[in-house]
């Protein structure tokens, strides 16, 4: 079933179209609570969906349409497994990175899901990590992970090499609270939801504070939690709230474009909504959490 979702202005619709549910990857599609806790997605070359689930420790691999390809990690010590795995980011050679909320570890396997490297781990200093969230690799080939429990962003090599560090506790420009998500556009800013600040801030690559937006409501452009974020290939930016159950997207700028979704358990309504991804074609893919599944939407045309 497709449900069009339309753009908005202060809750009323406008007369173009936002975006379409396409479909619903669920427990009753793959067997029971096979998402329990769905995290952060990534998308690989191929087009396959990588999810994180951190009750059961494993990340998953769907193809495009849902189907579910294979899956690696599971709860437990050793290279491999997890605690608690929510980052996710694939390198530009199909290295996959995962980061652990409660270890501090990062992981990185190579494309067939075998493991490689680990580094990092949980701690306040700097190379250490403290409830480590959603990451990506930038242009310049770094890895760039936002921390809540430190609200900073930390930054590293491909080969688990300390690089340097962001973000200090606070309010002000370019500090952060319990920071979700850091995500890099093509032009190597980073992107960061600063989830207790209700607001997204830009930062150049090497953490210098540029811009921000948002204020915490439930208007076009303010925020509840943001969490998620995502970044199309024009520039265009996508951030979930759990606060407000709603997906919002902003050019590159932060000016208000669309927004769409409601609190509920039906197509295009949502429950502490986590991570985002957009694939080439403008797909997006989003962690509904609290529904246990998966939700994708696609450009109303």
């Amino acid at each position: 079933m497709i449900i069009a979702l339309v753009c908005f202005q202060l809750y009323q619709p406008t007369e173009s179209a936002a975006y379409s549910h396409a479909a619903t990857w669920s427990a009753d599609t793959f067997g029971s609570n096979l998402l329990p806790y769905a995290e952060d997605l990534a998308i690989d070359k191929a087009g396959n969906i990588l999810v994180t689930d951190a009750l059961k420790a494993t990340v998953y691999v769907f193809r495009p349409d849902g189907t579910l390809l294979t899956k690696f990690g599971g709860k437990g010590e050793g290279d491999g497994k997890f605690e608690k795995p929510e980052g996710i980011a694939i390198d530009n050679d199909g290295n996959i990175y995962v980061a652990d909320y409660i270890t501090g570890l990062i992981q990185k396997f190579d494309s067939n899901y075998q493991h490689l490297l680990t580094f990092s781990g949980y701690g306040i200093e700097p190379g250490e990590n403290a409830e480590a969230e959603f990451m990506c690799i930038a242009p310049n080939g770094l890895l760039y992970m936002a921390e809540a429990g430190n609200h900073r962003v930390d930054v590293f090599d491909q080969e688990g090499n300390f690089q340097f560090m962001f973000g200090s506790y606070g309010s002000e420009a370019g500090q952060m609270n319990r920071p979700e998500a850091a995500k890099c556009d093509r032009d190597g800013l980073v992107y960061v939801t600063d989830l207790g600040n209700h607001r997204i801030q830009v930062f150049t690559a090497k953490g210098e504070f540029i811009r921000q937006w948002g204020s915490e409501g439930s208007d076009p452009g303010q925020f509840r939690k943001p969490c998620g974020l995502a970044l199309d290939q024009a520039g265009n930016v996508y951030v979930t709230e759990v606060g407000n159950n709603r997906i919002q997207k902003f050019d590159s700028k932060g000016e208000f474009i669309c927004m769409w979704g409601s609190a509920g358990s039906g197509a295009a309504e949502f429950g502490n909504l986590h991570g985002i991804a957009v694939d080439a074609a403008g797909t997006l893919y989003v962690a509904d959490t609290a529904n246990r599944r998966i939700q994708t939407f696609i450009p109303a045309h």
